[in-house]
């Protein structure tokens, strides 16, 4: 087996980042060791690291060898099993899940099905579940083999998305006659907008003026303005899903609006300012999951959250330029390019390890 390998940031200065070669972890009973294969790099895996205090995701992926000043930020995608000591899960198998910056990724596979595992390990224990669980391509009913990418760029994304609207929807829009959107030309926003389209209120994106032709290219919002066009706004009844965590814009619309402002919800950031504090309240799609499936049954939500799936792909791949590298040092190029915002919205960072 090849020397195995890590990425990681230093969590003061997400800018500071290191490879470090090493060797694959020893699998002892009641293990597995996956090999990390093809992830995907975006705003949202930058947000990890920016909240990996505040929400635990350094805890995730601990770095071994390294001293603790330094950070495995969590990626998305694909890794195969090499070696497995437990019932059900065999060497071969393709697995989707959150997955370290490494070469390697050693897992305690338990509740183990057709679907897939959690990962038992001890220190995953207190996390929040979503993110322990792999699914098995072969059990997966979103998994089609032409769609990794889509899976490995916007699956966390859309789930959050989804279970976003579903929120909105679910409280009947907050009584809104307008929900505006922050960083409209972000794939969790223009995901969510997706979902709400024709549900109820009119949807605005706020975006940068350099994201505005893009932005209203993809059809999702009934009107898109620049920031700096806040003032022109209808004064209606708004809800405000922020995905930005500007101060600037949260000041101009409580500004323009005043009480029509009926619903501040933080959704998470892009440009690495934390909203969760200036907000009137945060959205944390792990919770609306644990009430639908409550709701829906796990199977229900699956159900639901697939024919959803299956909508956007329809159309998402029009939208999107899928940008491929190869091996850890284009991981690291990927992580500066978005890190100092130089990836422009249609381009996606895929990458093959």
């Amino acid at each position: 087996m090849a020397d195995s390998w890590t990425f990681a940031v230093a969590r003061a200065d997400l800018g500071q980042t290191t490879l470090v070669d090493g060797t694959p972890p020893t699998v002892a009973e009641g293990e597995a060791l996956l090999r990390v294969d093809r992830v995907g790099l975006t705003a949202n895996n930058v947000t990890y690291a920016v909240l990996g205090d505040a929400m635990r995701y350094w805890q995730f992926f601990p770095p071994v060898g390294l001293g603790p000043q330094w950070g495995l930020p969590p990626l998305w995608g694909f890794a195969e099993v090499v070696t497995s000591t437990v019932a059900g899960i065999e060497a071969g198998q393709r697995v989707y899940g959150y997955l370290p910056p490494a070469g390697h990724l050693l897992v305690r596979p338990d509740r183990v099905d057709a679907s897939g595992f959690r990962d038992a390990s001890p220190h995953r224990a207190e996390l929040p579940s979503p993110y322990n669980a792999y699914r098995l391509t072969t059990g997966d009913p979103a998994y089609r083999p032409d769609q990794e990418d889509l899976l490995i760029l916007f699956r966390p994304l859309f789930f959050t998305s989804f279970m976003l609207a579903d929120q909105v929807v679910d409280n009947d829009c907050y009584g809104a006659e307008s929900l505006l959107l922050s960083s409209a030309s972000s794939k969790t926003a223009y995901a969510a907008a997706f979902e709400l389209r024709g549900r109820g209120p009119r949807l605005v994106g706020l975006t940068s003026p350099g994201n505005l032709a893009f932005t209203r290219s993809l059809g999702c919002y009934d009107e898109v303005v620049s920031y700096d066009e806040i003032g022109a706004l209808d004064a209606v009844a708004s809800v405000y899903l922020d995905l930005s965590g500007a101060p600037t814009t949260r000041a101009a619309l409580r500004r323009h609006l005043g009480d029509r402002l009926v619903r501040d919800i933080a959704v998470g950031l892009t440009n690495q300012t934390p909203n969760a504090d200036a907000a009137g309240e945060v959205f944390f799609a792990p919770v609306q999951m644990r009430k639908r499936s409550q709701d829906w049954g796990r199977a229900g939500l699956d159900k639901r959250f697939t024919e959803a799936w299956q909508r956007f792909t329809a159309v998402v791949g029009g939208w999107l330029d899928v940008q491929v590298g190869a091996g850890p040092e284009a991981l690291q190029r990927a992580w500066l390019d978005v890190l100092a915002g130089r990836t422009p919205p249609r381009v996606g960072h895929v990458i093959q390890l």
